[in-house]
């Protein structure tokens, strides 16, 4: 009998990076010849294979490499920011946002708590705490039933990473799955979910330009796991939408056209 798994069609990933400390610090650059984004992207591969069809772009590809076309194929989009979050388009967040809601996947990583997509989906200011001197992380499972959970260790260790701290001004996640520790002390919600529209968000914190953490394999085996959770099971992508459903049809909604609309 044939593997039913072995039909399914690739997931279809686009790494989206800054690509900025890559080409202007020469101490990120040699911790990452290619680019974080392309340490991502091979970590994803690593652990998904052949499950996985990942692509990689970057801010300053036309229209940030986030077009209609690609979007509209992408089931889900890894986003990792830093510098120049000013930089992004706000028509191609605006396209991001809507291709959420839609049920494309998203993934947001490290420092892009205070990108502007992230920011759009939270409506809150994302701030937190930090310091860059070199902590030890601990990240510690919250909730070893969760699939991106699956395979890590309990706790894993980063030896060298940015410390980020609460308070984490993010609305309550739907799931929790990572907390972290530092050096200092500190305490972090590094692991966390949410639901916007059909689209399903998962925000992992490690992962700083100045340290090796996306060549750490455990936090490349949450992000592969991250990906695949990310992924909506909806046959198409549809963004929710205001319909009149006369009593007792349960199944046959019609156009409206509200207050909001002339």
């Amino acid at each position: 009998m044939s593997d039913p798994t072995s039909h399914k069609e690739a997931l279809r990933v686009v790494v989206w990076g800054e690509n900025r400390h890559e080409q202007l610090e020469p101490e990120v650059a040699a911790i990452y010849p290619e680019g974080m984004h392309s340490a991502i992207r091979q970590g994803i591969e690593e652990n998904l294979g052949q499950r996985a069809e990942v692509t990689t772009v970057t801010l300053d590809d036309p229209e940030h490499g986030l077009t209609e076309e690609v979007l509209s194929r992408t089931d889900v989009l890894v986003w990792w920011g830093h510098a120049a979050h000013a930089e992004v388009s706000d028509t191609v967040v605006d396209r991001v946002h809507s291709h959420v809601l839609a049920g494309m996947g998203l993934l947001v990583l490290h420092s892009g708590h205070w990108s502007k997509i992230f920011g759009k989906l939270m409506g809150t200011s994302c701030t937190l705490r930090w310091r860059s001197e070199r902590d030890r992380e601990l990240v510690w499972t919250v909730d070893p039933t969760h699939p991106i959970a699956k395979g890590i260790p309990h706790p894993f260790i980063i030896p060298e990473q940015e410390m980020y701290g609460e308070f984490f001004d993010i609305p309550a996640p739907d799931e929790l799955i990572f907390l972290s520790t530092f050096s200092g002390g500190e305490v972090f919600r590094s692991g966390c979910t949410f639901r916007r529209g059909h689209g399903k968000i998962f925000y992992f914190s490690p992962g700083d330009q100045d340290y090796p953490v996306y060549h750490h394999k455990d936090v490349r085996r949450v992000i592969a796991n991250g990906v695949e959770w990310a992924k909506t099971d909806r046959p198409e992508r549809t963004s929710p939408v205001l319909l009149r459903y006369e009593t007792e049809d349960f199944y046959n909604g019609h156009g409206y056209k509200g207050a909001m609309h002339n």
